[in-house]
């Protein structure tokens, strides 16, 4: 695979500091029963990197310690970790909003054939992959099969009140461009996705999220196999606009790997470059969730470089979709 973090660190992305931490979102571990050629994290059945119990009894301290509204669980796939739905179950229980990132085909793996109903009844609201509504360009970019579990899934999750009016139960959906290109307007696609999916499977959802490809990972690495790096980075940094620059997720946000170590998105810990400290505070060189008890992020320097842009192109992408600033 090719590296591409020698590729962006000399950058001309504008300087980013963060405000009030409002978000933790929480990689439990590489594992997935999937294999995309999107993925930025390049997670897969053969991954074994997990987030061990104390670490996540450590998510729990820091959810209280930090008065920290949003739980955002995420992989590989989140749910293969043992101890998922445990923490699920005591971040609900401190009144925590959790996000459950979901492949949906995780859903008919061994051992998960009650996870949606576990999912309903903790009131977590799922964001699930789904690239497309159409069944070639789905099992073309996750693989054959996907999209028929997929749909099956989205039923299933229906079924259960999720995308329903007055339930409580959020269904979001996500989808990334195949290629190296920006992905189509967030509200136009919604609505071709709300009509198709409506029209020929009988599914509702509340939300479509559209999020830019990083040139970072397994999708980095195809970019620079095919020449077509420097071009799509071409693409994004000429893609800037201001306004988004303001409304990026890390401002808000900080990523925590497996072992514990903190990032300022989902995306620099994929690089590996940790989350920074500012003069005069005491971060260590590699923050960890242990120094979240004690000391409040407010005010710290955002690690930038080049992959930045894919956050502020065009409508902007974040974890939530195209940014609304």
């Amino acid at each position: 695979m090719h590296a591409t973090l020698p590729l962006l660190e000399a950058t001309t992305f504008p300087a980013l500091q963060r405000g009030a931490l409002t978000t933790l979102q929480v990689n439990l571990g590489y594992r997935c029963n999937q294999t995309c050629v999107h993925c930025h994290v390049n997670a897969g059945p053969n991954r074994t990197e997990m987030m061990d119990d104390t670490h996540l009894d450590l998510v729990i301290d820091v959810l209280r310690a930090r008065s920290i509204g949003v739980l955002d669980l995420t992989g590989g796939a989140p749910e293969l970790n043992d101890g998922f739905r445990h923490l699920v179950r005591r971040a609900r229980a401190l009144g925590v909003h959790v996000m459950d990132r979901c492949n949906l085909t995780i859903l008919f793996e061994p051992g998960q054939e009650d996870l949606a109903e576990f999912l309903a009844e903790q009131q977590v609201e799922v964001v699930a992959s789904l690239p497309c509504y159409s069944l070639d360009n789905v099992d073309k970019q996750r693989g054959k099969g996907v999209f028929d579990k997929s749909i099956a899934a989205l039923q299933k999750l229906n079924a259960l009140g999720y995308g329903q009016p007055g339930s409580g139960l959020r269904l979001s959906l996500v989808y990334n461009p195949q290629g190296p290109s920006l992905p189509p307007e967030q509200g136009a696609l919604q609505a071709d996705y709300k009509r198709e999916l409506k029209a020929h499977f009988g599914i509702d959802f509340n939300e479509l999220f559209v999020i830019t490809n990083m040139p970072i990972q397994r999708f980095g690495s195809m970019l620079v196999s095919k020449g077509q790096f420097h071009s799509y980075m071409q693409l994004l940094r000429s893609s800037f606009t201001e306004n988004n620059h303001a409304a990026v997720m890390c401002r808000n946000l900080i990523s925590v790997d497996w072992q514990g170590h903190l990032y300022d998105c989902d995306f620099n810990q994929q690089l590996g470059l940790p989350l920074p400290a500012a003069e005069g505070l005491p971060f260590k060189p590699r923050p960890h969730l242990a120094d979240l008890l004690e000391q409040d992020p407010a005010g710290l320097p955002v690690r930038i470089a080049d992959h930045c842009f894919g956050c502020t192109a065009g409508q902007g992408s974040s974890c939530g979709g195209a940014l609304k600033a």
